[in-house]
C-alpha cells in the first residue's frame, strides 16, 4: 500500500509542478488581468453597484435575491451559499496557514492580488455560464464551462473540434477535482482536526488504519449521502442555513484572537508587505526562488480557497432563477471578496498575530509547525480545550459543506458527459470516496487536490479569455440598460428560448 501511495505521489508531483509552477500562476493572473481590463475594472468602478445588488439586496424586504420562481431552480442567494459552501472550506483555514508556513507572511499579499483579479475571472465565468446555459430533460438549468466552451468558443472559425475536446476535458477534470478538492482533501482535514481536538490518545487500529479515522469517514459518508441524494434543492437548502452562520461565528472568533493580540497587528501588516518580494532571501538565484515560492503559495492557496479560474461554481450559479447574466456575475465578485478578502484575511491575521511566525524573519518561530492544525493550536492557546473544539467544529462545518457543494459540481460534469444514468453512479462513488480522504495522508490528499485544480483551470481559462469580447459586450449592455437607463435590447441568452 505504501509503495503504491509513493508512486501516486511521485506522478502527481510531476504533473503538479508543470501545471502550477510552469504555467498555472501566469495563466491565472493573466486571465484575471485581461478580464479586469476588458470590463474596465468593473470590480472597482462599480463597487457600490455590485455591493447594493448583492449584500445590499439581502437587506431589502421581498428581495428578488431570495425568491425562487419555480421548483426546479434556486434563488440567487441560495446559489451564492451553495457556491460559498464549496469555496469556504479548509482552504480558508489550513490552506492559508500552509501558504504562510511555506511562503512566509508575504504570501498573504499575493493572495489578495489573486483575489482582486480573481473577482473578474469569477464574474466572467458566471456571466458566460448564464448566457450559455440550457434546460435539461428534467427541466433544471444546466450550465458551466463545458457549455460555453462548446457553444461559445465552438462558434469561432476552426474551433469546433478544439472547443468540443476542451469541453470534455473540463468536465473530466471537474469530476476528478470533485474527488480531490471537493472530497478527499476536505475529509482529510476534518479527520486531522477532530482527532487533534477530541481523540489525541486514541491508538486503536484496524487493518493498519486508526479506528477513529474509519469511524469519522463512515459517519461523514452517511451524512453526505442523505444530502447529496436529495439533489440541488436539498443541497441549496442546507447551504443557505449553514454557510452564513458558520462564517459569521468563525469571523467573530478570529476577531477575538486578533483583539487579544492587537499590539501585533501593525507589525503583521509590515511583515506582509516586507516579505512579499522575498526581502529575507539572499541575493541572486536564491532570491528568485524565494520570490517564486511566495507568489506561488499566495496565488495558489488564494485560488484554492475562492476557486476563481476553476469554473467550478459556474455550475451552481447557472441554476439560479436570475435572468440577467451580469447580475448573477456580481454575486461571483462578492463570493471572491467574502471568501478571500474577509475570511482568508481573518485566518492570516490570526496566524500572524499568534507568535508562531517570527515577524522579523518571516519564518516559523517554533519547530515542526503543522499547518493542518496550526489555527486549532492558536485557538487552543487562547481558550484551552474550548478553542480547539471550536476550530475542530468550524473545520468540520467548513469542510463538510465544501464536500456537499462539490458533489453538485461533479454531478453536472457527469451529466454533461454521461447523462442521467451516469449521475446515479457518480453519487454512489462520490460518497464511497469519502473514506479514502479519512485514511489518506494529509500531504498527498492536498497535493492531489492542487493538481486537479490546475488541470481544471486550463480549459476553463482558455474559454474565458477567448470569449473576453462577449463578456465586455454583455457588461456594457447591462451598464447601458440598468445603470445608465438607456433603451437598448437586453442580452440575456445565446438562445432566445432560454429568456
Amino acid at each position: 500500500m505504501n509503495a503504491f501511495m509513493d508512486k501516486v505521489a511521485a506522478v502527481n508531483d510531476v504533473i503538479n509542478t508543470f501545471v502550477w509552477v510552469k504555467i498555472g500562476i501566469i495563466l491565472l493572473l493573466g486571465a484575471g488581468i485581461v478580464m479586469t481590463v476588458c470590463t474596465r475594472f468593473f470590480q472597482v468602478s462599480f463597487i457600490g453597484h455590485w455591493f447594493r445588488q448583492t449584500l445590499g439586496s439581502l437587506l431589502k424586504k421581498d428581495s428578488d435575491a431570495t425568491k425562487k420562481t419555480d421548483k426546479k431552480s434556486i434563488s440567487a442567494f441560495q446559489s451564492l451559499c451553495t457556491a460559498l459552501a464549496a469555496t469556504v472550506g479548509t482552504g480558508n483555514i489550513a490552506g492559508v496557514s500552509a501558504a504562510i508556513v511555506i511562503g512566509g507572511p508575504g504570501a498573504v499579499l499575493w493572495m489578495w492580488v489573486a483575489a482582486f483579479f480573481g473577482m473578474m475571472t469569477k464574474y466572467s465565468e458566471i456571466v458566460l455560464g448564464m448566457f450559455y446555459r440550457r434546460k435539461n430533460a428534467d427541466g433544471e438549468w444546466s450550465g458551466g464551462s463545458m457549455y460555453f466552451l462548446r457553444d461559445g468558443l465552438g462558434k469561432k472559425r476552426g474551433m469546433k473540434t478544439v472547443s468540443a475536446v476542451l469541453a470534455v476535458l473540463f468536465a473530466l477534470f471537474a469530476i476528478l477535482a470533485s474527488f480531490g478538492i471537493g472530497n478527499m482533501g476536505q475529509v482529510n482535514k476534518i479527520t486531522l482536526n477532530l482527532t487533534a481536538a477530541f481523540f489525541k490518545n486514541t491508538e486503536a487500529e484496524l487493518w493498519g488504519v486508526p479506528v477513529v479515522n474509519l469511524v469519522i469517514g463512515a459517519v461523514l459518508m452517511v451524512l453526505t449521502a442523505l444530502i447529496v441524494i436529495g439533489g440541488l434543492q436539498r443541497i441549496a437548502s442546507f447551504a443557505e442555513k449553514v454557510v452564513p452562520v458558520m462564517a459569521i461565528l468563525y469571523i467573530i472568533g478570529g476577531l477575538v484572537i486578533v483583539g487579544m493580540n492587537i499590539s501585533a497587528v501593525g507589525d503583521v501588516f509590515v511583515s506582509i508587505f516586507k516579505f512579499a518580494f522575498g526581502i529575507k532571501a539572499v541575493a541572486g538565484g536564491a532570491a528568485g526562488v524565494a520570490i517564486a515560492q511566495i507568489i506561488t503559495q499566495g496565488c495558489k492557496r488564494g485560488m484554492f480557497s475562492n476557486e476563481a479560474g476553476l469554473g467550478s461554481s459556474v455550475m451552481v450559479h447557472a441554476s439560479a432563477n436570475t435572468k440577467e447574466p451580469v447580475k448573477q456575475g456580481m454575486w461571483g465578485i462578492f463570493e471572491v471578496f467574502f471568501d478571500t478578502i474577509v475570511v482568508c484575511t481573518m485566518t492570516a491575521l490570526v496566524v500572524l498575530c499568534s507568535g508562531f511566525i517570527d515577524l522579523s524573519t518571516g519564518l516559523p518561530a517554533v519547530a515542526n509547525l503543522n499547518d493542518a492544525t496550526l489555527v486549532s493550536r492558536i485557538f487552543g492557546q487562547a481558550f484551552g480545550f474550548v478553542g480547539e473544539a471550536f476550530i475542530a467544529v468550524a473545520m468540520l462545518l467548513f469542510a463538510f459543506t465544501t464536500v456537499v457543494g462539490w458533489s453538485q459540481y461533479g454531478t453536472k460534469a457527469v451529466e454533461y458527459l454521461f447523462g442521467a444514468t451516469g449521475v446515479k453512479v457518480y453519487k454512489v462513488v462520490f460518497v464511497l470516496m469519502i473514506m479514502s480522504g479519512a485514511v489518506m495522508t494529509s500531504s498527498l490528499a492536498w497535493d492531489i487536490s492542487d493538481t486537479f485544480n490546475g488541470l481544471m483551470m486550463i480549459p476553463n481559462l482558455i474559454g474565458v479569455v477567448a470569449l473576453c469580447p462577449l463578456v465586455a459586450k454583455l457588461t456594457k449592455n447591462y451598464i447601458d440598460r440598468c445603470i445608465k437607463g438607456k433603451d437598448v435590447e437586453p442580452m440575456l441568452s445565446y438562445n432566445a428560448d432560454n429568456k
